[in-house]
């Protein structure tokens, strides 16, 4: 296995174990922990025929675990977003509105990864290659948008047991905004990260 992997599956696996011990809710712990346990085993699985670059690898790691520091406390009662309530004068925990900006920061260099991998969007100098970071921008907003009809969903099906999932925190447009903030990280991701992972990735594919 590449060692890579192991430096991220060693330090993501502690924070995993205290996520999981005494959650303030175990329902809302699956929920909002349920990429990390499908999404690393995936990972895992596809590194050798299909082995992500050391930056996507990074970045996924951190949003592994913002995901689970809010599967653990639940994001309306993170300490962190607490202490920014108070210091900022903020009439909300904003913890959730981390999680949806690194919910487009992240997924918009794994897009553009595997768009620049399996599509005519990563030949240089071709016409489609100029609708790269648009596309990518496009697939984090659309998949934004299609998690917040899984919390929809989730909440009508769950009723009471989905309100700390959904962390609206009286919000009537916490939807838009989580979206919103979705839309920020993917194009900060593509802006200012490209040729940091245009590096990474040509060092990945190079050592084969």
């Amino acid at each position: 296995m590449d060692r890579r992997l192991y430096w991220f599956i060693g330090l993501l696996a502690p924070v995993v174990v205290w996520s999981w011990i005494g959650p303030h809710d175990r329902f809302t712990w699956w929920l909002e922990s349920a990429p990390v346990v499908a999404g690393v085993p995936v990972i895992v699985a596809l590194q050798r025929r299909f082995a992500l670059s050391t930056l996507l690898l990074g970045l996924l790691w951190l949003h592994c675990v913002v995901l689970l520091v809010g599967g653990h406390y639940t994001y309306a009662l993170v300490p962190a977003g607490e202490w920014a309530k108070a210091a900022f004068g903020w009439t909300r925990n904003n913890y959730d509105k981390l999680g949806h900006f690194t919910q487009g920061f992240v997924p918009a260099i794994l897009t553009r990864e595997i768009l620049l991998r399996t599509s005519p969007l990563g030949k240089a100098g071709q016409p489609a290659s100029k609708w790269l970071g648009f596309l990518t921008v496009c697939v984090c907003l659309a998949f934004s948008a299609f998690y917040e009809l899984i919390e929809w969903f989730t909440a009508v099906t769950s009723g009471e047991a989905a309100n700390d999932f959904l962390g609206t925190q009286g919000d009537p447009w916490d939807t838009q905004t989580d979206m919103l903030w979705a839309l920020i990280g993917a194009v900060l991701a593509v802006t200012i990260l490209w040729r940091w992972h245009n590096r990474s990735l040509a060092k990945t594919l190079a050592r084969g």
